[in-house]
């Protein structure tokens, strides 16, 4: 094997990638997501410099199925955000992901620095209930339930494309291998790109989260209920860049 085709390599292992390059096509990606207030110290805890909490203590909770993804396949997803400010914009920052499908794992983990773990969630709706779930291992660690299609966004579909395309923020950690400290360390950005919204509702929810060390989304704990959105939309993942490095 030469020197140009190890760099010509999508990622490992070179004899079967485990993922292609970007960018990532979605397809009739659906979101449960459902924003509550939390504790600001604990959102300030959780956001890593130079990030600032925005208004609102709000946390977002959300439930994604991926049923035809580039390069990934069909899966689903699970994690929390927090709303923040990078230099007065707003922004989603990632904190904790957990999904049931390698390659995106990796692929997330390794390019943009998303915080996934393996897990088990699902989202479907179930008689009248949009439901979305979350187990680790056995245990059960969060349930979202929202009504189903209760409050159509027909006439606001084109606010929610432009929330869609705002900033996302990662913070990216790749360890050198000696254990001496981090190779990288960075916060990246990224915008989603030729967004589709084909539906777009909100109703009532409830979120309940339970404690377990290796799976902390009970850590950001739910104060109240703010907002709870069901969407489809098709985008693309491009790829991100540095925001901020703090090895400079």
């Amino acid at each position: 094997m030469t020197r140009d085709e190890i760099l010509a390599a999508s990622s490992m292992p070179v004899a079967s990638p485990s993922y292609p390059k970007p960018p990532n096509r979605f397809i009739g990606r659906e979101y449960l997501i459902i924003s509550y207030e939390s504790d600001p110290d604990l959102i300030r805890a959780a956001l890593p410099e130079p990030l600032e909490p925005a208004p609102g203590n709000i946390v977002s909770y959300e439930w994604m199925k991926m049923p035809d993804s580039s390069g990934f396949g069909d899966y689903q997803e699970s994690g929390l955000a927090i709303a923040a400010l990078y230099k007065g914009e707003p922004c989603s920052f990632s904190v904790q992901m957990y999904l049931d499908d390698e390659p995106p794992i990796a692929g997330g983990r390794e390019i943009w620095g998303f915080p996934k773990k393996w897990g088990i969630p699902r989202l479907k709706v179930i008689k009248d209930t949009l439901t979305g779930t979350l187990f680790y291992d056995d245990i059960p660690v969060a349930i979202g339930t929202m009504t189903y299609k209760h409050r159509s966004l027909e006439d606001q579909l084109d606010a929610v494309r432009d929330g869609i395309g705002g900033l996302n923020v990662n913070l990216k950690l790749i360890p050198k291998v000696d254990g001496t400290g981090m190779d990288v360390a960075q916060l990246i950005g990224y915008n989603l790109t030729d967004i589709t919204v084909h539906g777009a509702w909100e109703g009532d929810a409830r979120l309940h989260l339970v404690p377990h060390v290796n799976c902390r989304v009970a850590d950001l704990p739910v104060r109240k209920i703010v907002k709870a959105r069901h969407q489809v939309v098709d985008f693309t993942l491009p790829y991100g860049r540095v925001l901020h490095n703090y090895l400079a």
